[in-house]
């Protein structure tokens, strides 16, 4: 399989404007990102899509590879399919890596990379939930999945409820599992969700997965051991560089 790692990077935010050019450590968010996508075993080739010159200036300075998107993607599969069709070379899938998590693991893609079989529509990672605040954290996005690793539902609801059970105990009752937000799209999958209009379960829960399932499509599910760090506000990056 030819897989190609797509970093979207956009400038503006509304809680962080231009934080993947952040410094951590003396490398920028974005650089930490692209250097450690470029470690995966897996992956053919990464390229950053990002829609302001300055991070295509930054992106030079490290000899990292980028293209230029439009700034008026509303996500970063958005992002990710203008990028594909930017590439000189076809590709049967893309793995849609975060820039905003400098930290990534490469092992958590290659754990992606090795669900893309040709059959695979689409892919993502969950994490077990070890922690109560977190279970019941509405911007900690829940997973749901079936016996054959396909999922079933994403909420920011802690889902399954466990009706027989007091809510302290819910950890110990059952396994739950949060989303780790990197995505595998087969090249085909993901033109065709590009197109796809927004679904009712996506506006109830603000989540664009949900469009996808609602519409048919089977995303498989690996989990993963590693934790994943974000960062959202500038208070999160002091935290990552006391990590760091």
């Amino acid at each position: 399989m030819n897989i190609l790692g797509i970093i979207p990077a956009r400038y503006g935010s509304t809680r962080f404007p231009a934080k993947a050019l952040a410094d951590i450590g003396g490398k920028s968010m974005i650089r930490r990102v692209y250097e450690q996508a470029k470690k995966s075993a897996l992956l053919n080739d990464v390229v950053i899509a990002t829609d302001h010159e300055a991070i295509m200036e930054e992106v030079a300075t490290f000899d990292g590879k980028a293209c230029m998107t439009s700034e008026n993607h509303q996500s970063g599969t958005d992002r990710c399919y203008e990028a594909l069709t930017l590439q000189n070379k076809d590709y049967d899938y893309v793995i849609n890596i975060q820039g905003d998590e400098p930290f990534i693991n490469p092992a958590q893609i290659d754990l992606l990379a090795d669900l893309l079989d040709g059959q695979t529509q689409l892919g993502t990672l969950v994490k077990q939930i070890e922690d109560r605040e977190e279970l019941f954290n509405p911007n900690v996005v829940k997973a749901v999945f079936n016996i054959y690793n396909n999922a079933i539902y994403f909420s920011r609801a802690t889902l399954p409820y466990n009706r027989n059970a007091k809510k302290e105990d819910w950890l110990q009752e059952r396994k739950y599992f949060k989303h780790i937000g990197i995505y595998a799209y087969r090249s085909d999958i993901l033109k065709q969700i590009t197109n796809l209009s927004v679904s009712g379960l996506e506006q109830a829960e603000s989540l664009e997965q949900l469009r996808w399932i609602e519409n048919g499509y089977v995303i498989k599910v690996a989990e993963t051991t590693y934790p994943s760090v974000g960062v959202d506000t500038p208070e999160d990056l002091e935290k990552l560089k006391n990590f760091y």
